[in-house]
């Protein structure tokens, strides 16, 4: 039988964890303290494994029904989902880590150890500094067109066409960097 929004309302905690089924290996866990975590088991490989979809009503019925449903569906596919939500969440940090500024940063740094001219370098640096303010702290795989279209016009509107066109030229050579 599904579990219900009224039952799991109705859930008291007891001197010991006990679980509340729902269906196809979904489960509540209503610990002693009072916390509910939703909770599936799964075997893979062979192995007796638990995953953990957060806590209840951070997460409702509803999300916690299609979070076991994506992880049916990756162990149809033979994938461990601990391993899926890991790659996820891999991805994810490694995307908030790719910023533009980092990315021209290293590309920077790459400059440097080239040997480039010290006055090649600060005019680099001074190009990269118009454009942190509007677009710095974004990661670069988001970054539109139309964005780096807004930094260039913003340098047009200084009447600094030249530096404008060295900026979009200095944006291009990071983006296949």
């Amino acid at each position: 039988m599904a579990l219900t929004v009224t039952a799991i309302n109705a859930a008291k905690p007891r001197d010991k964890a006990y679980k509340l089924a729902d269906s196809l290996g979904l489960y509540l866990l209503v610990a002693p303290s009072g916390g509910r975590l939703w909770r599936m088991n799964y075997r893979f490989l062979g192995r007796q494994k638990t995953l953990s979809f957060g806590n209840y009503p951070d997460v409702s019925l509803a999300k916690a029904r299609e979070k076991r449903s994506e992880a049916r569906e990756a162990l149809a596919d033979g994938r461990d989902p601990t391993e899926v939500r890991k790659e996820k969440i891999r991805e994810q940090r490694a995307k908030a880590e790719e910023t533009f500024q980092a990315i021209a940063d290293e590309w920077f740094g790459r400059l440097e150890l080239e040997g480039r001219a010290p006055k090649t370098l600060q005019k680099m640096r001074w190009l990269l500094d118009l454009a942190y303010p509007l677009i710095g702290n974004r990661p670069i795989a988001d970054l539109t067109a139309s964005e780096l279209l807004e930094v260039l016009r913003k340098v047009e509107m200084r009447g600094r066409y030249e530096t404008a066109n060295r900026l979009r030229s200095t944006f291009g050579t990071i983006f296949r960097y």
